[in-house]
């Protein structure tokens, strides 16, 4: 009887739903729209893995921003107190917290510093302004908030920065050098410091989910790791979700390809479209029942 009673919030799910909070193992893709209960449906996995018997503290929960984290963590609790344990945060925030406990190995002194976004702008503006570039005439050379755009999405893409200039800021193209140039010191000035900006957490992250050593170690921490918002994540965060899978994590992804908003951050929706691709053996629900709007909207929505 005190199975049951635990488990009574699993006959207030829909049957797609609890498809998903039940998937016994093996990568998982939720796709779900808006008002369909996504939240709900993870914080319910969550707790479903628990009561499976699943250690808390071998559960990551993945967000973008550290008030869905609370939010989700508390409503697992709600569900299982046991929950109480998961370890759960933004992307960055838990980077900071491995990169922290493995400075060494990533060759950072322990008491390193991260920027945040305006301290990293104002260190950009500052190297401009001694390249000469703040008092040069004729064109205009872009400012530190166009750099730390530029600079961001060069690292979270992956990309070359000839071909971030092209693709999305070509009017900054006969300052392409230049910039190099200003990354380039960008890097050094931080060293100097002992600093590392936010970009950095995640390519330490990876690094380390890379090292043939720490990596396993890493991975091994964890049984399941659960990603909300998948359609937000850029190129460098899909890395290290398949290096989490691909040590042996079981990975559950939860999002909506028409509600992506991190373009600024070099996400791309086409990473939930690729998930079965990286992830063979996935399984995939949708979940649609809209428990937010009424069928016409819905209808007209659609159209």
């Amino acid at each position: 009887m005190a199975v049951v009673a635990e488990r009574a919030w699993l006959d207030e799910l829909n049957e797609q739903q609890r498809e998903a909070v039940t998937h016994r193992g093996g990568p998982l893709l939720i796709l779900a729209g808006a008002g369909t209960g996504k939240t709900t449906t993870l914080c319910s996995r969550v707790a479903w893995l628990v009561c499976e018997g699943v250690p808390s503290e071998r559960i990551l929960l993945l967000t973008f921003t550290r008030r869905a984290a609370r939010e989700m963590l508390q409503r697992a609790r709600g569900l299982v107190p046991a929950s109480s344990r998961v370890l759960g945060g933004t992307f960055h925030s838990v980077a900071h917290r491995l990169v922290r406990r493995h400075a060494a190995a990533l060759g950072l002194p322990p008491g390193f510093g991260v920027l945040d976004a305006g301290d990293a702008a104002d260190v950009l503006d500052l190297l401009r302004t001694e390249a000469g570039h703040s008092s040069a005439r004729g064109s205009r050379f872009p400012k530190n908030g166009t750099l730390l755009d530029l600079y961001s999405r060069t690292v979270n893409a992956q990309a070359p920065l000839s071909g971030v200039i092209a693709e999305h800021f070509p009017w900054v193209e006969e300052h392409r050098e230049a910039i190099s140039d200003l990354f380039r010191a960008y890097t050094a000035r931080k060293r100097e410091l002992g600093v590392i900006d936010l970009d950095d957490l995640l390519l330490m992250w990876r690094a380390l989910a890379r090292d043939e050593v720490i990596g396993p170690r890493l991975a091994a921490a964890f049984d399941h790791v659960l990603i909300d918002e998948y359609q937000d994540v850029n190129g460098l965060q899909v890395d290290l979700v398949r290096a989490l899978g691909g040590f042996g994590c079981d990975v559950t992804a939860v999002g909506d390809d028409f509600q992506a908003i991190y373009g600024f951050r070099s996400a791309s929706a086409d990473h939930i479209l690729d998930f079965p691709v990286h992830f063979p053996d996935a399984r995939v629900v949708t979940l649609e029942h809209n428990y937010r709007s009424t069928q016409p909207i819905l209808d007209a929505a659609n159209a």
